[in-house]
């Protein structure tokens, strides 16, 4: 699968932020982009529908939180499955892998030098 991610920072300090917006307007299957920079993060907003491969983050921790439809994390052993209005932190060298079995938003926030596609 195609992914279509970028890490450019869409919106600076003070600008409406209108991730709904964003994420009506994405027809891809898998997409992110980079929101806004938090001091040494970045939020991501993610439209997704399939599955990621699997990877991990050497040096940074990911966090993961479903505004729409159900995301799968899978993580070596297990599944956890979020419904909206959950998150769940992934820490730094844990292999893991997102699914989402319909189409799915998700807001992220990781360091901003992450490499989504893993390390």
């Amino acid at each position: 699968m195609a992914y279509d991610i970028h890490t450019d920072v869409k919106y600076p300090p003070l600008e409406l932020v209108n991730v709904g917006q964003l994420a009506d307007a994405c027809p891809e299957k898998w997409w992110n982009q980079s929101l806004c920079r938090i001091n040494d993060c970045v939020a991501r907003v993610g439209v997704f529908e399939g599955e990621f491969h699997w990877h991990k983050h050497d040096r940074e921790d990911e966090f993961f939180y479903v505004i729409e439809g159900q995301l799968l994390l899978d993580l070596e052993g297990r599944t956890v499955a979020l419904a909206p209005r959950q998150g769940l932190l992934v820490p730094r060298g844990v292999m893991h892998r997102t699914r989402a079995p319909t189409r799915t938003v998700v807001l992220m926030i990781e360091a901003a030098t992450v490499v989504p596609t893993g390390d």
